[in-house]
Parts: C-alpha cells; sequence; structure tokens
C-alpha cells in the first residue's frame, strides 16, 4: 500500500468514527418539541419549545353599518341617503360616539338594470345608493346600544361586528405569556435532561415566535328595522373571549 492511500484509509476510518459518534450521542427525545444533540463531547444541547396560552376579553370593536337607499333618479337616491347617513351620525354622536372614531368605509352609486326587459344591456329602471361608515372604539359595552340607534334612525345595513384587543393590552398581555413560556420550556428540559442522566447547565440560543391571536372573523348581522318597533327589546351582542398562544424556542446545554 501506497503512503497516499495510507492517509486516505487513516482519513476515512477518522472521518467514519466520529460519524458513529454523533449517531450514538443525537437522538430526538420528543419529535414535538424536545430534540438532543452532541455538540462537542462534553456539551450536549437540548433544543425545547416552551408555550403559554390565555384568554382573554376584547378592549376593542369595529362595527361597519350604513345606508342603501334606491330611486329611479341617482340625484334622488343620493338625496335620500345623505339624509338618513347625517341622521345616524348625528344619532351616534348623542350616544358618546367620538368624531375620531368614526370614518367612511365604502361609498357606491349603482344602476340597476332589468334584463328581462333588454337581455343584451339591460333597461335602467333606478339607482342604488349605497353607503358605510365604520366605528372603531374601546368602548366596547355600547355596541348594542349603537347598532340600536343606528337601525332606529334609518341603518338598514349593519355589515359586521369584530372584536380585537388594542396593541397596548395585546403587548402586556405577550410580557405575561413570555414569561410563562420561559418556564414551561425549562420544566420540560429539566425533565428531559434528568431522564437522560444530564442536568441544564446553560442556554446556547433563544428565540420567540410571533404571538398569535385566535380572532373569530366579523360577525355578520341579520338586520331587521326596529324603527317601527318602539317596545323591540336591545340588541344582545356578546363580546366573547379571545385565545392568544406564544412559544418560545430555547437551545439549553446539558452536562454531567
Amino acid at each position: 500500500m501506497t503512503k497516499q492511500n495510507s492517509i486516505t484509509m487513516s482519513i476515512i476510518a477518522i472521518t467514519a468514527t466520529f460519524t458513529l459518534y454523533l449517531l450514538i450521542h443525537s437522538y430526538n427525545v420528543n419529535e414535538h418539541n424536545l430534540y438532543a444533540q452532541s455538540s462537542t463531547p462534553d456539551n450536549i444541547t437540548l433544543f425545547v419549545t416552551g408555550s403559554a396560552t390565555t384568554e382573554t376579553k376584547p378592549d376593542k370593536v369595529t362595527v361597519s353599518l350604513g345606508v342603501e337607499t334606491t330611486n329611479t333618479k341617482a340625484k334622488a337616491a343620493l338625496a335620500a341617503n345623505s339624509e338618513l347617513m347625517n341622521k345616524i351620525i348625528n344619532a351616534l354622536k348623542t350616544a358618546a360616539v367620538k368624531e375620531n372614531e368614526t370614518s367612511t368605509s365604502s361609498f357606491t352609486i349603482t344602476p340597476n338594470r332589468n334584463y328581462s326587459i333588454d337581455k343584451n344591456q339591460g333597461k335602467l329602471i333606478g339607482f342604488t345608493v349605497s353607503n358605510s361608515i365604520q366605528i372603531d372604539s374601546s368602548n366596547v359595552n355600547a355596541t348594542s346600544d349603537w347598532i340600536d340607534i343606528a337601525v332606529s334612525s334609518g341603518a338598514n345595513n349593519v355589515n359586521s361586528i369584530y372584536f380585537s384587543l388594542s396593541d397596548k393590552k395585546l403587548d402586556e398581555i405577550k410580557n405575561e405569556l413570555l414569561i410563562d413560556a420561559i418556564e414551561n420550556a425549562k420544566e420540560k428540559a429539566d425533565i428531559a435532561a434528568s431522564a437522560m442522566g444530564y442536568k441544564i447547565v446553560g442556554i446556547r440560543t433563544a428565540s420567540i415566535d410571533q404571538v398569535t391571536p385566535f380572532f373569530p372573523g366579523p360577525v355578520p348581522y341579520a338586520t331587521e328595522s326596529l324603527k317601527n318597533e318602539a317596545l323591540a327589546p336591545s340588541t344582545p351582542i356578546l363580546t366573547g373571549e379571545q385565545q392568544i398562544s406564544l412559544n418560545v424556542n430555547i437551545v439549553f446545554l446539558m452536562g454531567k
């Protein structure tokens, strides 16, 4: 055997021995959130995912409502729509809805055509004007009253109601969950390390997953006009609770 071949065989033997060592010292403890791996002969790492979840009541509401009017003349449909919308806005202001909490979310003027008369282009028979406003407020408990007031003032479209969390409250909850998630990761790491005959001696890396609030989508509201029902009961609107989760990924160092 030549000297060069001898060197090559030695390198292969060393590589095989090192690979076998890694296979022996690398093992999956829990495929979901625990993974142990040898980084050096005296330093084994353990990957752990810690999690924390809570439920909280929303402190923000978004309501979309509006008016739809129809007339054979666009100008007449627009005038009727504007009159009703102004009435609604003024009534909401009286009910303590702040001016900076309301904004126009959509406005359309749509021609109405009868295709049974003209199958090609449809005969123009009138116009529909639709105007919707959006209320963004932290006064979630007033939602029911605002809807009743808007409908009784002329609103015939309540498009959706959406409850969520303000940035401030979300940040507060995130800080609380972060502490809990780290504690959860530590507990898992201690249990896993002890079961393998090791103990946690430090942390190599850590990362925080983005907070994932679970929000139900905007709730459509089937509008039935209450304008002529003086004794109609208040509209029941329930905020419910929203679930928020946070995960941390930590690579622990294990030693004897």
